[in-house]
């Protein structure tokens, strides 16, 4: 178990990839504490899964655009398994809805950018002063941030564009103390994110053009996940990497 006796915090953690992600850490040997917002179902899922694997985690509920929230999960992490954190995972985030420029007002902006940019430097904040030389801070962006996303996604795109620049800042900002940063770029994968807005026949036409000819699983992303967690890429930092089957290259 290459994470045996580290701690883990999952933002958006409770399903899709977030639920992967800590299934895997957990699996791993890492103890791990799964955020969630809108289910404590898939939460109690999440938590059931981990348990499946032999592994440790609670649940905690928190919207992690808000400072009392993270404060919240700040204080469940350390009465759950002490004062370090040696892992952070910053999956939450949304599309909402597909709008042209003409759709979108400034609440629908400021909606995109907080629950995709403000909570990445909401939670790193809160974190950092646990995380010491060794610990490893995964961002999640997307392909949308490399060629701009589908139809209606513009402000989506720019935001997961916001996290790619902001994990190479960090890179440089946290590398000194031994503090690592990277990001991954999802291409299609089979989750409710695309079951909820991506319609079939898009799905198919993109699955068909990759190399692979299929989507992604959410398990294959949790893969990576834990590779940049571990110290098997001690020497990886300030990188935005892609995971969509050969479909797009950077």
């Amino acid at each position: 178990m290459k994470l045996k006796g580290k701690v883990a915090v999952v933002t958006g953690g409770a399903r899709d990839i977030g639920r992967a992600v800590s299934v895997k850490l957990a699996k791993e040997g890492a103890k791990v504490v799964v955020n969630y917002f809108e289910s404590e179902s898939h939460a109690e899922a999440t938590l059931e899964e981990v348990r499946k694997v032999g592994g440790e985690a609670i649940a905690v509920y928190g919207d992690m655009t808000k400072q009392q929230d993270i404060d919240q999960m700040v204080a469940k992490t350390k009465e759950a398994f002490g004062n370090k954190v040696d892992i952070l995972v910053n999956v939450a985030g949304g599309l909402f809805a597909r709008k042209t420029i003409e759709e979108m007002d400034e609440a629908f902006y400021d909606l995109l950018m907080n629950v995709n940019l403000k909570t990445v430097f909401l939670v790193t904040k809160a974190f950092k002063p646990l995380m010491e030389t060794g610990a490893s801070i995964v961002n999640f962006s997307s392909q949308a941030a490399r060629d701009g996303g589908g139809p209606g996604a513009s402000m989506y795109a720019t935001s997961k564009g916001a996290v790619m620049t902001y994990t190479r800042a960090l890179a440089k900002e946290f590398g000194p103390e031994g503090i690592r940063v990277n990001a991954l770029c999802p291409g299609m994968i089979a989750t409710k994110f695309h079951d909820d807005f991506t319609n079939v026949e898009v799905r198919t036409k993109v699955a068909g053009g990759t190399p692979l000819r299929r989507e992604g699983r959410a398990e294959e992303v949790a893969d990576l996940v834990t590779y940049l967690a571990s110290e098997e890429s001690s020497f990886l930092t300030g990188n935005n990497i892609d995971i969509n089957g050969g479909l797009a290259f950077s």
